[in-house]
């Protein structure tokens, strides 16, 4: 009965909510979680030829980070009104939106990443006979990874956050419910929806941290000299 009461009594927390709009918080949850997903891997695969095309020299450098830089600082009303036309109040309109806001963290960490490559393993991967591609797919990629992956982290949980934007148009994910509940201030949904937002960056953040543990196994590996600098240090 306390429990029930809590909804007359517009309580922060509040079981019966809970309880009573499971379906509702389910299907706010996948909706959220499918518009941020397919809006980072868009704008990976996106990110990824820009990334590509800066690295060509200075004079392309310039215009793609100072584009993805320009599109980053668009106000988010103002970036789905100039889409508006092009895809009507769609979940389109939202992912498009995501993944030009993507690109400015994506493009950055992945050109650093491969300009960080060291020289030597590029000379000695050209005298093995690497052509270009497979000197990208086997030698770059692999040790510019810590820094895709940093930046696809800062990206994953930015959108995560961005997305609730989408509830301008009715596709926020659980940022529709947010946005319901603020005229009448309903406390419970409003604290639920925000929670289960933080919920899944956080999770969103350690998934892909194990990926990236997983896949740049040589980062956690370290050298006895370096053991016994740290040690040293320490003492």
């Amino acid at each position: 009965m306390a429990e029930q009461n809590c909804l007359v009594a517009n309580d922060w927390i509040c079981g019966e909510y809970l309880r009573s709009r499971a379906d509702e918080l389910t299907e706010a949850t996948v909706q959220h979680i499918w518009i941020t997903a397919l809006s980072v891997l868009i704008g990976l695969a996106v990110a990824f030829p820009l990334a590509l095309l800066a690295r060509r020299g200075r004079h392309l450098a310039g215009p793609v980070l100072g584009l993805t830089t320009v599109l980053y600082t668009v106000p988010s009303l103002a970036m789905f009104s100039l889409l508006l036309p092009l895809f009507g109040l769609s979940a389109a309109l939202v992912v498009t939106g995501l993944v030009l806001y993507s690109l400015t963290i994506l493009v950055r960490n992945i050109l650093a990443g491969l300009e960080a490559v060291p020289e030597e393993a590029r000379e000695a991967a050209k005298g093995m006979g690497y052509g270009p591609v497979r000197l990208l797919w086997e030698v770059e990629l692999p040790l510019a990874l810590p820094a895709l992956m940093a930046g696809l982290r800062i990206a994953t949980v930015s959108t995560v956050a961005l997305t609730t934007v989408g509830s301008l148009v009715g596709k926020g994910g659980l940022g529709n419910l947010i946005e319901d509940a603020l005229p009448s201030f309903f406390k419970a949904q409003v604290l639920t929806a925000s929670v289960l937002c933080v919920l899944l960056a956080v999770a969103a953040d350690l998934l892909l941290l194990g990926a990236q543990r997983l896949l740049t196994p040589w980062t956690r590996i370290r050298t006895p000299a370096a053991a016994g600098i740290a040690k040293t240090e320490a003492g």
